[in-house]
């Protein structure tokens, strides 16, 4: 599993000209970027909600627990992708729809359990992305 993170001002989702979700934290807060590969699972996503969680990214060195930091989830599959050979990506070590869409979900309600403010894209959609980027901040978190 792996999860890139952004520490954002705001974001949001838009599908079809529609925002689906968004956040617009009183301060900051993360986008979570989420992918899956096929040996991942629920107790996997619960770990790394954990982790998300409790990342200190923030101002201050704070985690978005520390000040409950919204944060926005978007299913990513070509995190998975393979560059080693050629000029088209591969995808073929990211986790099937059937597979993936569970364990997003699950990553979801796991950080939502935690106390987060959770926002979401549509799993499969066409998805345009807005955000503005703090710092800029972006770490690659893995599992």
């Amino acid at each position: 599993m792996r999860v890139l993170v952004q520490r954002v001002i705001s974001a949001r989702v838009i599908v079809a000209g529609e925002v689906i979700g968004e956040i617009v934290p009183a301060t900051q807060g993360l986008l979570a970027l989420v992918g899956l590969t096929h040996d991942d699972d629920a107790a996997k996503a619960a770990r790394m909600a954990e982790k998300l969680w409790r990342l200190r990214i923030l101002d201050d060195e704070k985690a978005a627990a520390d000040i409950d930091a919204p944060i926005l989830v978007v299913s990513q599959f070509t995190l998975y992708g393979n560059t080693s050979k050629g000029r088209r990506p591969t995808w073929n070590a990211a986790a099937p729809g059937a597979i993936a869409e569970p364990l997003v979900d699950a990553f979801c309600e796991a950080l939502r359990a935690l106390g987060a403010h959770v926002q979401t894209g549509a799993f499969g959609a066409d998805m345009a992305v807005e955000l503005v980027n703090d710092g800029p901040v972006t770490v690659m978190l893995e599992l």
